[in-house]
């Protein structure tokens, strides 16, 4: 048996957020110009009852439905994201209690917008130690809670959403045929939230001085991505003996629409079919790949058989990708 995904499913909060409708909250945020720069129409925003884990929990769902399979079935369950419910508990044991997977052992990872393919990684080590084991990946973020809108160049780019995948064993042939994961920590303060960690605890100086905000040196994670992102790209296809003109379908970080372009052609991925979602979603952190993957899943692009690269790329600075064969669903 290999290790593939049995089932995908997403979330995306009710709340359409176009960029004439941002104009109100980044008052010199020109519609066109947001456009022009990001590729993203629009994104959607959590209701103000809305949490990271409820987002989880509902695209949780969804990918088990998915699968056929029921929250019981669950293993393990592993929540990424950068914008939890809470410091503490784990968001994981939240999204474990709302959708009755009482028999899963539950943690969170963050590696920002990396995360989901960081997840999928340390699923299939787990379903390889246990044919058996069945393993819930959710990512989930709500960056407009941590926004600046006084910063165009950060606030007109994230959405909220949460995407989800259920891992477990599929036909041989089929599934995960190799992963790529980096991490470049010398460039850790191109993408991050300063206050309400242990160097920074949270504060009345802290608030005032907008520590708790998103930050991001934009032209920096550009040039990391168009740097470091194609020859992770290139390691992962050359150990798995798959060559670039043979993947089907590439399913990247929804970023920014210009900057994926210029990664397309970096990598050589022209040929494949880039599966976009941010037009009407906007970058939504780690579950940026699971929502796209999804869409891809549901409306049937993804045929029996078909190579997909995933990538996911941010703060950390991360890059995790993934390759597999599709299909071959396997359900013990």
């Amino acid at each position: 048996m290999s290790v593939g995904i049995l089932g995908t499913g997403s979330y995306l909060p009710a709340e359409v957020v176009t960029n004439e409708d941002l104009v109100r909250l980044v008052p010199d945020a020109d519609p066109e110009w947001v456009s022009r720069k990001t590729m993203i129409q629009a994104r959607r925003f959590a209701a103000p009852h809305e949490a990271a884990s409820d987002l989880a929990a509902e695209a949780a769902r969804e990918a088990l439905v998915n699968a056929g399979l029921e929250a019981v079935d669950i293993d393990y369950l592993i929540v990424s994201t950068s914008t939890g419910d809470s410091p503490q508990p784990p968001t994981s044991t939240l999204v474990q209690h709302k959708i009755g997977a009482n028999g899963a052992a539950c943690f969170d990872i963050n590696v920002v917008c990396a995360g989901f393919v960081f997840g999928v990684a340390l699923a299939n080590s787990l379903v390889s130690m246990n044919p058996t084991a069945k393993v819930l990946v959710i990512a989930s973020d709500i960056y407009s809670r941590i926004l600046d809108f006084g910063d165009r160049r950060t606030a007109v780019l994230f959405g909220d959403g949460a995407g989800a995948a259920v891992v477990g064993s599929v036909a041989e042939g089929y599934g995960f045929l190799d992963m790529e994961l980096v991490s470049r920590g010398e460039a850790s303060e191109l993408i991050h939230v300063p206050g309400g960690g242990s160097r920074l605890p949270a504060s009345a100086e802290t608030v005032a001085n907008g520590d708790h905000y998103f930050k991001m040196n934009g032209r920096g994670v550009r040039d990391f991505v168009n740097i470091g992102v194609p020859p992770a790209l290139e390691a992962l296809l050359k150990r798995a003996d798959v060559a670039v003109e043979e993947v089907t379908h590439f399913v990247p970080h929804q970023a920014n629409g210009i900057m994926l372009a210029e990664l397309v052609e970096k990598a050589g991925l022209s040929e494949a079919k880039t599966h976009l979602t941010l037009d009407r979603y906007g970058n939504v952190g780690s579950a940026s790949v699971p929502v796209t993957l999804d869409e891809a899943a549901r409306n049937g692009s993804l045929k029996d058989g078909d190579i997909v690269l995933m990538a996911g790329f941010g703060g950390g600075m991360s890059v995790g990708a993934s390759l597999l064969r599709w299909g071959g669903t396997t359900r013990r």
